[in-house]
């Protein structure tokens, strides 16, 4: 007796069935599911079980059903049938209905804002002027600015009746700023020994570097001047060569000159003959 070898494949899904089977599944209604996951165009959507696309056996019929299908691809070993399969499907929307809905929801996912917060950073307190050139000033101008904030602040100053200014007040009866400029003066003026022997030592380098290019250039140009001026001498005379075979050709057939072009072959020979001087000395 002959047995029958059960087939362990995936087989292809098929469009149209005609099983009466039903499953135990509620009727799927398409108007409860998202618009991009129904295309009435090809009678197909997405199995909520097993979210795969699966075609709607005869759309246009009283009792469309979901046609049976594998919860993997055709063509994998050891299929399981998805239990959606024969699941009844209530169409309640037309192919135009539908299209609108699809239009809708893309509109509105592209002009959906970010929900995304960006803070916006916090700004510090804004430096004083004296804290903002603290590190750039030398004690000179350090020593300028008091005193010309001195002679300009009432409260720093001593005056006598007249308004005249007769000194500066003590560093405890100065206001805010003329206290930072006072300690600003008396920091950059203890500095000023170190600072210009520091800008003294990178003087000195930059110029000792200078100095020691200079050599390394003259003697890198000493290993290759013989070379380059055996290189210049070859040019001129070559040329010269050229010139004068142009000038007296060896051909009786050759075109001849006119005089404009002969005077201006004489005079490019005889500044090659002066350089061809200057290189041979």
């Amino acid at each position: 007796m002959l047995t029958r070898t059960r087939d362990f494949t995936a087989q292809k899904r098929p469009r149209r069935v005609r099983s009466r089977a039903i499953s135990a599944l509620p009727p799927l209604v398409v108007s409860s599911l998202e618009p991009h996951e129904v295309d009435l165009a090809y009678s197909t959507l997405v199995c909520p079980t097993c979210r795969t696309w699966v075609p709607i056996n005869t759309p246009h019929s009283s009792r469309p059903k979901l046609v049976p299908h594998h919860t993997k691809k055709a063509g994998t070993d050891d299929p399981v049938r998805c239990p959606g399969s024969y699941r009844l499907v209530t169409v309640d929307l037309s192919v135009d209905q539908w299209f609108q809905r699809l239009e809708e929801g893309l509109t509105q996912t592209a002009g959906r804002r970010s929900t995304r917060v960006i803070r916006k950073p916090k700004a510090g307190s804004t430096p004083a002027v004296m804290q903002i050139v603290g590190g750039t000033v030398d004690d000179k101008t350090a020593r300028k600015l008091d005193e010309a904030h001195v002679r300009g602040c009432s409260t720093c100053s001593i005056r006598d009746d007249k308004g005249n200014m007769l000194r500066a007040a003590d560093l405890a009866s100065r206001c805010t700023d003329g206290r930072r400029l006072a300690q600003l003066a008396a920091h950059t003026k203890r500095l000023a020994p170190a600072r210009r022997k520091a800008q003294m030592d990178r003087e000195d380098f930059n110029d000792r570097r200078a100095w020691g290019l200079r050599l390394l250039h003259e003697q890198q140009w000493q290993n290759v001047s013989e070379a380059v001026a055996d290189a210049d001498l070859r040019r001129v005379r070559d040329t010269l060569a050229a010139l004068i075979q142009m000038l007296n050709p060896r051909k009786a057939d050759a075109p001849q000159l006119t005089a404009w072009e002969r005077a201006d072959l004489m005079s490019a020979i005889t500044l090659l003959a002066t350089q061809e001087e200057q290189l041979t000395r």
